[in-house]
């Protein structure tokens, strides 16, 4: 009878996938915060445009994420079973997945982007401000279309390898497209050397640029290591996919593309919500969301994790003993994941008293924002069990379950209280923000109640054949 793996060892293996994410989500939003500073630098207005636009451009890249994620979910699986047709099969489910929602995304901001830029700027901020955020929202959008391919690519590709164990290629390519992205920021947005001075399109500039070198360097690798990856020669020879496959697997998917899609339109709905206190808070939520992301890729990066290593164990899967041992493992996640966010939490309140100054801004956004990244904080542990069990269910594929847990509680609990506090209430925003995250408990105990009930531990794999 197997027996689960020994703490050191499992803790070892852990680590070996989810380091490398965490190196690349690390220096991605190190170097994003750079970038936000080197903005910041230029002046307020232009911090605020192309955080708003940030905001609008996070959704797409959720979309991306949750349409790949939920095909993945059968990838890490037919990973564990070594299925090389059936690992084709979800690759060509993820490239058309990806053709799809990029151009839904191209179209939607190209026609409808100034209208959703607008949203954030209907408050009482003075005229001219308004003006200055949208010109800057503008041009960096603009821009910044030409990215969503690239980034669908590297997504796709990405999320394939870190599927079937690779996780450092990933890595290298992000960080190759990151140092692109700084040097690139660097000499456009203030125009140092012969390079123009480019302001907020330098930077979207650099971006896009960085993304092209990044899905050429993740897909030129997939396709030279065809021996390791065998199922990567095979994929383009035919974009057959088999009906009844087709069909299940996007039953699997559709609900956390659905819930990536909601959730984080979720999102940029409470952060429309907290504009309602005034265009300052939106630029103080821009530097506390900068700061905060670099320290997030601890549970971030054990999400990933979470969901390959458990996704690999239930492909495997064949008794009841081997559900005990998945069971066991999910647990141990979740508790790797709240130490690592324990540790990233003190490190996280310890900038919120110096981090906000190196922006040129005024000292009212400066103060609310470090009072914005002290909350986040303290709330980083609670953070870490959620998405933890988010990603422990969504494994076994309950990705409807997920969808009523993560983007439904969103909307109909977070968003309407952020409503009610800042229009019935005279809070400030930064007890609008602590009341609003307090609601999050509620999702801890929500998902401690599920992982618990083991009924997410299946093997999607028995269900189909590629």
């Amino acid at each position: 009878m197997r027996k689960p793996t020994p703490h050191k060892e499992f803790i070892k293996k852990t680590l070996w996938i989810a380091v490398p994410i965490m190196i690349q989500n690390a220096i991605t939003n190190f170097v994003g915060m750079l970038d936000n500073i080197m903005v910041g630098q230029i002046g307020t207005n232009q911090m605020t445009g192309v955080s708003i636009v940030n905001q609008l451009i996070f959704v797409f890249n959720l979309m991306i994420f949750g349409g790949t994620a939920g095909i993945g979910i059968f990838t890490a699986q037919y990973a564990g079973k070594k299925d090389q047709e059936g690992l084709t099969y979800t690759m060509r489910l993820k490239l058309a997945m990806g053709a799809v929602l990029s151009l839904i995304g191209i179209v939607a901001f190209h026609l409808a982007g100034d209208d959703m830029v607008m949203l954030w700027l209907k408050s009482n901020a003075a005229s001219s401000d308004v003006l200055g955020t949208r010109a800057a929202a503008q041009g960096y959008l603009n821009v910044m279309l030409l990215g969503i391919i690239p980034f669908a690519l590297t997504q796709i590709y990405a999320s394939t390898l870190r599927e079937n164990g690779e996780t450092r290629i990933p890595m290298i390519a992000g960080i190759t497209a990151i140092l692109t992205d700084l040097v690139g920021n660097y000499f456009l947005i203030n125009g140092y050397w012969i390079a123009p001075k480019l302001g907020v399109v330098g930077a979207a500039i650099a971006t896009v640029v960085s993304r092209f070198i990044e899905a050429a360097f993740v897909i030129g690798w997939s396709h030279f290591h065809t021996r390791q990856f065998p199922f990567m020669k095979y994929t383009y020879r035919s974009i057959g996919v088999p009906a009844d496959l087709t069909v299940t697997i996007l039953l699997k998917a559709f609900p956390l593309l659905l819930n990536e899609t909601l959730w984080s339109l979720g999102q940029a709905a409470l952060s429309q919500q907290y504009s309602y206190l005034g265009l300052s808070v939106v630029g103080s939520f821009n530097i506390s969301n900068t700061i905060a992301g670099v320290f997030n890729v601890a549970f971030i990066s054990m999400g990933s994790a979470t969901a390959i290593m458990l996704g690999q164990e239930l492909g495997k899967m064949q008794d009841d003993n081997d559900r005990r041992i998945v069971q066991y493992d999910a647990n141990r996640l979740a508790v790797i994941s709240i130490f690592l966010c324990l540790i990233s939490g003190v490190l996280l309140a310890i900038t919120s008293f110096f981090f906000p100054k190196v922006y040129n801004t005024t000292e009212e956004i400066k103060q609310i924002a470090s009072h914005l990244i002290l909350v986040s904080a303290i709330f980083m542990p609670v953070y870490a069990y959620e998405n933890a069990a988010y990603f422990t269910i969504r494994s076994g594929g309950k990705t409807w379950i997920t969808f009523l847990f993560d983007s439904v509680f969103v909307w109909i609990v977070s968003v309407p209280a952020a409503f009610f506090f800042t229009r019935f209430t005279s809070f400030d925003i930064v007890r609008v923000f602590v009341a609003v995250q307090c609601f999050d408990f509620i999702k801890c105990m929500v998902g401690y109640l599920m992982v618990k009930h083991g009924g997410w531990i299946h093997n999607l794999t028995e269900d189909v054949s590629a």
